[in-house]
C-alpha cells in the first residue's frame, strides 16, 4: 500500500502523488522550446519530485531528447579544478546510465571520447558539450541534450560566474546548441547567490513558478488514498486542510500522515473535522526541523519577526509580494513555516 510522503523525493509506486498535469505540460513545453529554465523555491515544496516526473514524462513521450540529471548539493566547498573534475564524472555517469536504460552500449567512438574527455574549466566544459552534440547528431538522429541541475545553490562561488556565462554563451549561439535546454533547480535564486556584478550573467533565464496545491489537487491526492483504502474524508476536512496549509505540499502530506497513520482512526470510519482538529494540534506542537530552521533565522534578524507579525495581523496585514526583498528572504527560509503560521 502506498502512503503520504514527507521525507525527500516522492515516488509514484510508493507514495500518493499529485499529478500536476498542467504544470508538467508547461515545463515540458519550455524544455522542448530550448529555453533555459530556472525553478527556485523553498525546500519541501516538491521541486525535485516535480522536475523528475516532468523529465520522465518527456522521455516517455519523445525519443529525441537525451537527459542528463545532476545534483550540485555536495559541491559547495570544492575548488575550481575539483568541481569540474567531479562535474565531469557525474556527467559521464549519467550519459552511461541513459545507454543502460536503453539496453545499449556506447559505440567505440563515443566510449573513446568519454574516456579521453576532461573538464578542467568552463571552456573545456563548453567544448565537451559541443563535441558530444556532434556525436549525437551524426550517430543518433540528432538527439537533443536536456541538462537538469538540482540543488544548484551548491555550486562553488568561485565557479558561479564563469559557469553561468558559459551557459549564456551556448544559449545565444546561432548554431545548434548543446545543451538544447537547461533546467536549474534550487532554493536561492541566481540573484541571491551573491553574484556581485552590475550585469546578470544569466539574463536569458526563463523563470518557472511551481505553485502550491490547489483545492482540487488536494482532493485528487486524498482521493487516491480513498480509492486504495476505502476510507473517506468529510468534504469540510479537505477544505479546512487546504485553507490552513495554503496547499503547501509538505504540510498537506504531513496532515495526511497524521490523519491516516497516527490517530488510529478505524478505516471503516469517515475522517471528520474532530479528527482534523486533533491533527492540527499535533502538527503545531510537534518538533519539526523546517519550523525550527525558520524560527532560528527569524531570531537572527528582527526584521523577519516584525514582518511576519504584520503579515498575520488581520487588521493591518502586509500584501505578499516577492518583489519585496524582505518578504522574498522570509519566503526563501521555509515556505511551509510561513504557510502554517499564516
Amino acid at each position: 500500500m502506498r502512503r503520504f510522503g514527507t521525507q525527500g523525493r516522492v515516488y509514484p509506486d510508493r507514495h500518493y502523488v499529485v499529478s500536476r498535469t498542467e504544470e508538467i505540460a508547461d515545463f515540458i513545453h519550455r524544455l522542448k522550446d530550448g529555453r533555459y529554465v530556472v525553478l527556485f523555491a523553498p525546500r519541501q515544496t516538491g521541486k525535485t519530485t516535480f522536475f523528475r516526473l516532468a523529465l520522465d514524462t518527456l522521455i516517455a513521450t519523445s525519443s529525441i531528447y537525451f537527459p542528463i540529471q545532476l545534483n550540485f548539493e555536495a559541491y559547495k566547498n570544492l575548488s575550481v579544478p575539483d568541481f569540474y573534475a567531479a562535474f565531469y564524472k557525474r556527467v559521464r555517469k549519467e550519459i552511461e546510465k541513459v545507454f543502460q536504460k536503453r539496453e545499449q552500449l556506447p559505440d567505440e567512438t563515443l566510449a573513446s571520447f568519454l574516456n579521453d574527455a576532461k573538464f578542467t574549466n568552463h571552456i573545456s566544459m563548453m567544448e565537451f558539450f559541443e563535441q558530444f552534440d556532434d556525436f549525437l547528431e551524426s550517430q543518433h538522429s540528432g538527439e537533443k541534450v536536456i541538462l537538469i541541475i538540482d540543488e544548484f545553490d551548491g555550486i562553488p562561488q568561485t565557479v558561479l560566474g564563469d559557469f553561468l556565462h558559459s551557459l549564456r554563451d551556448i544559449y545565444l549561439s546561432d548554431e545548434r546548441r548543446c545543451p538544447h535546454s537547461v533546467g536549474i533547480v534550487g532554493v536561492k535564486s541566481i540573484a541571491q547567490l551573491n553574484y556581485d556584478r552590475s550585469v546578470s550573467p544569466f539574463n536569458i533565464q526563463d523563470e518557472f513558478h511551481l505553485p502550491n496545491f490547489t483545492h482540487q489537487q488536494v482532493q485528487e491526492l486524498f482521493g487516491q488514498y480513498t480509492d486504495e483504502v476505502r476510507q473517506t474524508f468529510a468534504p469540510e476536512v479537505i477544505r479546512a486542510l487546504h485553507r490552513q496549509t495554503a496547499g503547501q505540499p509538505f504540510l498537506v502530506n504531513r496532515f495526511a500522515q497524521i490523519l491516516t497513520e497516527e490517530l488510529d482512526i478505524p478505516r471503516t470510519k469517515t475522517i471528520t473535522m474532530a479528527h482534523f482538529v486533533k491533527a492540527h494540534t499535533m502538527l503545531l506542537e510537534e518538533e519539526n526541523v523546517n519550523l525550527t530552521h525558520l524560527l532560528t533565522n527569524i531570531r537572527r534578524d528582527p526584521r523577519f519577526e516584525n514582518l511576519l507579525m504584520r503579515i498575520v495581523s488581520y487588521q493591518r496585514g502586509v500584501q505578499f509580494n516577492l518583489r519585496n526583498v524582505s518578504l522574498k528572504k522570509v519566503y526563501g527560509l521555509e515556505s511551509l513555516g510561513t504557510s502554517l503560521i499564516c
